[in-house]
């Protein structure tokens, strides 16, 4: 009787032992953050970074991020900025090439606020690279964001081709105005640089 009083107790203790075998066998690798110390970041940042729980893949967002010039603090600032949308940190990529054209640090945080550190990242540089400012990238995202109508890059650089200042193109953009209608403003600036009934004459001089 008292061998078969002990049976559920032996058998509750190894179905306990195998549980804990198990886990231990299966615990989770925590993330490597040792490419973040090699990329320049701070001891403390890393450790401030810990109590975010990031993966491996978002660390390897990160070592891109610091590599192009962003603080430690703007590293830790996307990390909870995507926390905040329930997301992974995934955008290391695009944060870089921002960083790249010279948008700056708090630029790149605001479009990360803004959510629009997606494809239109490619745009925002073709902007940078045509010779616009930030104050340009910036007004066309926070309009992108709000979902207000927006000239495009090519627009805005078809603008400044034909001479059109920056506080001009500020304006336009602020008051919604379309590609279609800064069509019209580039060809009336081409019609006004061309001399009214000008015909360009083919062949030699004659003496």
């Amino acid at each position: 009787m008292e061998l078969m009083s002990r049976s559920p107790q032996r058998l509750l203790f190894a179905a306990l032992a195998a549980g804990f075998l198990f886990a231990g066998c299966n615990r989770i690798i925590p993330t490597d953050l040792r490419p973040l110390d090699q990329a320049g970041m701070w001891y403390q940042s890393i450790e401030d970074l810990r109590k975010l729980d990031p993966t491996d893949a978002e660390v390897a967002q990160l070592v891109l991020v610091r590599r192009a010039g962003m603080s430690d603090a703007g590293c830790l600032e996307l990390v909870r900025i995507a926390r905040s949308r329930q997301k992974p940190f995934d955008s290391g990529e695009a944060v870089a090439s921002l960083l790249r054209v010279r948008i700056s640090e708090p630029g790149v945080l605001e479009l990360a606020r803004l959510d629009q550190l997606g494809l239109w990242v490619g745009e925002a540089q073709a902007i940078r690279l045509a010779g616009l400012s930030e104050d340009i990238v910036m007004t066309v995202a926070r309009r992108r964001a709000s979902g207000q109508p927006s000239l495009s890059g090519a627009a805005l650089a078809q603008l400044k081709n034909v001479g059109v200042s920056e506080p001009d193109m500020l304006a336009l953009l602020n008051r919604g105005a379309s590609d279609a209608e800064a069509q019209k403003i580039v060809a009336a600036r081409h019609r006004a640089a061309t001399p009214a009934g000008f015909v360009r004459q083919r062949g030699r001089l004659r003496r």
